[in-house]
């Protein structure tokens, strides 16, 4: 998935939590007309705000205290465990928790939205509990329901989470119990990944594994690697097996994909 296909799924999310929001004011049967129109009213430029607010933080990719993230995504999703259908628990996150990269402050948000409305659309689902929490490293979110226990990680209605958490390097695993309900668990780093070395320059290969190597990513087999380098097939053989034993590679196949990456 693109950047911009991305982009486009996380305000349609936030867009569909927002139109079921003012859905379940307007729907309410525990308020009048009068108030429920000033509710509906004030729930869509809450949402108007926040786009405004999605917009700075795209431009300037601020840090967000962990606290912080979390209150604006329960403030978004405020009129929906209000006067929605579904009973939306939140648990805070210790405020001593590490300040978030905008982006992944933002991813987080995304998915609880977008698990929201997974859940919204299991009509046995009645509770649901949203927990975060900050390790220091990473961002740690849970989203436990009371449904059917039939969510699986490989579901369609799960796909876009799990796109969504990779697209910061972060993970999803699902455990559901049948009949008791599903927990949805997502671990977001804070830290982008360090860069690998480039293979060609590693400083664990020698100036003849370097050639060797060089040799082997262009296609060439053994015997020509000896003549052109003045070894026998047999020394060839020796270098190869050393780097695929430092490369970690199980093949002659992995070790040219890792030497042109």
């Amino acid at each position: 998935m693109t950047d911009e296909t991305r982009g486009m799924a996380e305000r349609a999310d936030g867009q569909a939590v927002s139109l079921e929001s003012v859905l379940a004011v307007l729907r309410s049967i525990q308020l009048d007309d009068r108030t429920a129109r000033a509710l509906a009213t004030d729930t869509a430029a809450m949402a108007l705000a926040g786009v405004h607010t999605l917009r700075h933080h795209q431009r300037t990719s601020v840090l967000e205290p962990v606290v912080g993230a979390f209150s604006r995504l329960r403030n978004d999703l405020r009129p929906l465990a209000r006067h929605g259908d579904l009973d939306i628990q939140f648990v805070e996150p210790p405020a001593t928790g590490r300040a978030l990269p905008g982006e992944v402050a933002q991813a987080g948000r995304a998915i609880v939205q977008s698990a929201i409305l997974v859940f919204i659309d299991q009509e046995e689902t009645g509770r649901v509990r949203v927990e975060w929490d900050c390790d220091g490293l990473n961002l740690l979110i849970e989203i436990r329901d009371d449904g059917r226990g039939e969510l699986a990680v490989s579901d369609d209605s799960v796909a876009s989470i799990v796109e969504r958490a990779s697209a910061v390097n972060g993970t999803v695993t699902v455990r559901s119990t049948p009949g008791w309900g599903s927990i949805l668990s997502v671990r977001l780093p804070l830290d982008p990944p360090a860069m690998r070395e480039p293979l060609m320059t590693a400083t664990a290969l020698t100036n003849r594994e370097r050639e060797v190597l060089q040799l082997v990513a262009s296609g060439a087999r053994n015997r020509a690697i000896g003549r052109q380098l003045a070894i026998s097939e047999n020394t060839v053989k020796f270098h190869v097996s050393n780097l695929l034993s430092k490369v970690g590679a199980s093949s002659r196949a992995e070790l040219v994909a890792r030497a042109q990456a």
